[in-house]
């Protein structure tokens, strides 16, 4: 079985709405620095590997397009995947208690 290369092209790629980076900008000293440590280390490579199937990742039932959450503590991050071009894009972040009204 041949190793992967971190740079192949069946990885997906990531896009940050700009409704995604001012949420983010928003955010706490604290609270952001911890998602953007967080999005580095787990978030990112999890998605670009397979942003379907994970233990904090759950699709999103009644959406057109189709729409996943990425749960990080006590926020979630909504995307939505171009199967076709290989792209996750980063849709917003809310708090957990203000996602889902």
């Amino acid at each position: 079985m041949p190793k992967r290369d971190r740079g192949a092209s069946f990885e997906f790629r990531i896009f940050e709405t700009d409704e995604f980076r001012r949420r983010l900008e928003r955010l706490s000293k604290a609270a952001s620095e911890f998602l953007q440590r967080k999005l580095r280390r787990y978030v990112y490579p999890q998605l670009r590997e397979n942003p379907f199937l994970g233990p904090n990742i759950k699709k999103l039932k009644g959406y057109a397009p189709d729409t996943w959450r990425y749960r990080i503590g006590d926020f979630r991050i909504f995307f939505t995947v171009d199967r076709t071009k290989r792209i996750v894009f980063l849709l917003t972040l809310d708090d957990r208690r203000d996602a889902y009204r």
